[in-house]
């Protein structure tokens, strides 16, 4: 049922969205063969209760912040023990009752809330009591602290893909990743949840995972193969990304035209030498591209001074960027991709592209522009050649 009673700015700051029975019944799946008469279930932000309903024999515990949530979830889960309570305060088990030597499973969709993004940053006033051992920028990061606080045996829970794949936001969960491994992982698109998107779709996981002394370091991630509906799987090392090719991020300093760098290039596409400085936006993952600007004429804080021997890199982004259609939502928070031996083949074309969309940039290559009707189909070769099951 969907949380009626909040107004959508207290929906934003608890992080209280509704999740489809289907996704429910997923997780039930997969926790289902752990799952035995003696089992402790909690969902510690657990709204109206949905994940609460079919526990069978399971002991199960409900908890959540807002006392209006708790008291529809208690007239329709009678079997369930529901606390009013901040479950990010004061967290350990003897607080819910439960025994060291239970066993433990964590279920449930708890908020995730990146204070300092920029979506919905206007409504955002987030200011939680949260034990100074788990608290975090992000209301997410925080939950799953606290289930390694509680040493839950197994938790199936959703959030955002970027916790495991953005290696910034992998090392914030470093005391969540040296006891537990990821077992199962499918993706889901936020849009799966029709009373948060109203902004780009960003790929969510519902992710099971297992107290395991030997953790998970990164690489385990990359390597990892998402589960995803009709595909064969998605992996972060299928792909290679831009950022090995490019600068992604402005320096401290602004150079000056002295700085200006310039060559040639392999094949037929050569730049002339000492010209201005050109500049790009500031480059983050592809949801990020597909709201900022690429190639932009003029210097400020956000602005990347290009290396001109890495223009056609550049170049590449900025077709990238018109071709992002082609992607489905789980590639949102990664980098760009780029196969480089394929991009030399076809690198004419990206220049054609770019430049009849930036005829400023003119000047910097020395090319004769392809014909725009081949420069679409060449594109979508490579594209396709790209993505393969994923165009």
């Amino acid at each position: 049922m969907s949380q009626a009673h909040l107004a959508y700015e207290s929906r934003v700051n608890l992080g209280s969205y509704y999740t489809p029975t289907d996704i429910v019944d997923i997780a039930w799946e997969m926790i289902a063969p752990y799952v035995h008469s003696q089992t402790i279930i909690i969902d510690s932000a657990c709204g109206y209760g949905d994940f609460l309903k079919n526990c069978g024999q399971a002991i199960t515990i409900g908890c959540d912040i807002d006392e209006t949530a708790i008291d529809v979830a208690k007239k329709n889960n009678h079997k369930v023990r529901f606390f009013q309570t901040n479950a990010l305060r004061n967290v350990s088990r003897t607080k819910f009752g439960i025994p060291q030597q239970s066993d433990l499973i964590v279920v449930g969709n708890p908020p995730y809330n990146d204070k300092t993004s920029l979506i919905r940053h206007s409504i955002k006033d987030i200011d939680f009591d949260i034990d100074e051992d788990i608290v975090s920028r992000d209301l997410g990061i925080s939950f799953l602290r606290s289930y390694n606080k509680l040493e839950a045996d197994l938790i199936c829970v959703l959030h955002p893909l970027s916790y495991l794949i953005k290696p910034t936001n992998f090392r914030l969960l470093k005391e969540f990743t040296a006891n537990y491994r990821l077992i199962e992982g499918l993706l889901i698109s936020s849009w799966e949840f029709p009373e948060s998107a109203k902004h780009t779709p960003f790929p969510i996981v519902l992710a099971l995972y297992q107290r395991n002394t030997q953790g998970m370091e990164y690489n385990f991630i990359r390597s990892f193969r998402f589960r995803v509906a009709d595909k064969s799987g998605f992996c972060l090392d299928d792909f290679d990304y831009i950022t090995g090719y490019i600068d992604k991020y402005p320096k401290k300093n602004r150079p000056t035209s002295d700085d200006s760098l310039s060559s040639s290039v392999d094949g037929d596409v050569h730049r002339s030498e000492n010209d201005d400085l050109l500049f790009f936006w500031t480059m983050r993952d592809i949801n990020a591209l597909k709201r900022n600007r690429t190639f932009v004429e003029n210097y400020s804080a956000n602005t990347i001074v290009i290396d001109k021997r890495k223009l056609d890199y550049y170049a590449y982004v900025d077709v990238f960027k018109r071709n992002l259609h082609r992607l489905p939502f789980y590639f949102g928070n990664c980098d760009v991709l780029i196969d480089d031996e394929l991009f030399r083949e076809y690198k004419p074309c990206f220049i054609s592209d770019t430049v009849r969309h930036h005829p400023f940039l003119k000047k910097h290559f020395q090319i004769n522009l392809t014909e725009e009707q081949q420069v679409a189909s060449e594109l979508d070769t490579y594209f396709k050649l790209l993505l393969g099951e994923h165009h």
